[in-house]
């Protein structure tokens, strides 16, 4: 009989779920916007991830949590910080992992793992929005572009317009003075991914990055951010196939909610065997 364990981000703008069996398939998932309700959020896109799968919520042996809203779930096990999620998903697709950059909606987060996948040291983007996918999506939005046209517009730029700052809330400054002077609205895309990754690659330098590089987070779903950052890295970058970028942190939940389900029953194995012998 199959053994499944859940893994719930609820990550700033997004929450997602990932189910997985006990010989590592992910057999269901589930992604929904995060709001204000973050108890909510875990438990829609748990059942999203449920019916995905096919099965019931009594089918799932362990839960963990993880994200900005993991102490909000009700339904969790246990619950594991972002930085061990992600460093354990990362390490599960690219076993070779040493640095990891996660870069979502309102946070950016660098990760430099050890040997053994657990993280060593990690630096975080400060507390406003600078620096995080938050920032390109408003830029987009200000050109009248949704969030799912920034990769296809910037892969149209023909040169990169130079932007000064990665500030979420003085973006549209930035952009109606870009749009004045004549720019092109994929050259200012390209600028601001451009300022984005040098951002980005600061913070990986925080945290002596060392390769194989990992990038995660929802924005990277777009591969001229990638491309991007693999460039000025000057080396190549893994980055997890199709939407899978998004959901590194619950897939790690997800096997460290499996490992921790084997931890338990070696206990209680061991416990029943002393019983007997006592």
């Amino acid at each position: 009989m199959t053994t499944y364990t859940a893994g719930i981000d609820v990550g700033s703008t997004y929450t997602k779920a990932i189910i997985l069996s006990d010989d590592n398939r992910i057999v269901g998932r589930g992604l929904v916007k995060t709001g204000f309700k973050l108890n909510e959020a875990g438990e829609r896109v748990f059942g999203q991830a449920l019916d995905q799968a096919n099965v019931k919520q009594g089918d799932i042996a362990y839960i963990a949590s993880t994200g900005y809203g993991r102490f909000q779930t009700a339904i969790r096990n246990v619950n594991v910080t972002d930085l061990t999620a992600t460093a354990r998903g990362a390490r599960f697709l690219f076993p070779k992992t040493l640095t990891v950059l996660d870069v979502g909606g309102q946070t950016m987060k660098a990760s430099r793992l050890d040997d053994a996948g657990k993280v060593k040291s990690f630096r975080l983007n400060d507390k406003c929005a600078a620096g995080t996918g938050a920032f390109l999506e408003k830029t987009a939005r200000y050109m009248g572009f949704d969030t799912e046209e920034i990769g296809p517009l910037a892969a149209t730029s023909k040169t990169i317009v130079s932007i000064s700052g990665v500030c979420a809330v003085f973006a549209e400054s930035e952009v109606i003075n870009c749009l004045s002077q004549g720019s092109a609205p994929a050259d200012i895309m390209q600028g601001a991914i451009a300022a984005l990754v040098d951002r980005s690659v600061q913070l990986m330098k925080r945290v002596q990055m060392e390769p194989e590089f990992t990038l995660v987070g929802g924005i990277l779903r777009f591969e001229t951010m990638a491309k991007v950052v693999q460039e000025k890295l000057g080396a190549k970058v893994n980055v997890p196939e199709g939407d899978l970028v998004q959901f590194v942190a619950a897939l790690g939940a997800a096997l460290l909610a499996q490992h921790r389900l084997r931890k338990l029953s070696e206990q209680g194995a061991q416990a029943e065997s002393e019983k007997q012998l006592a």
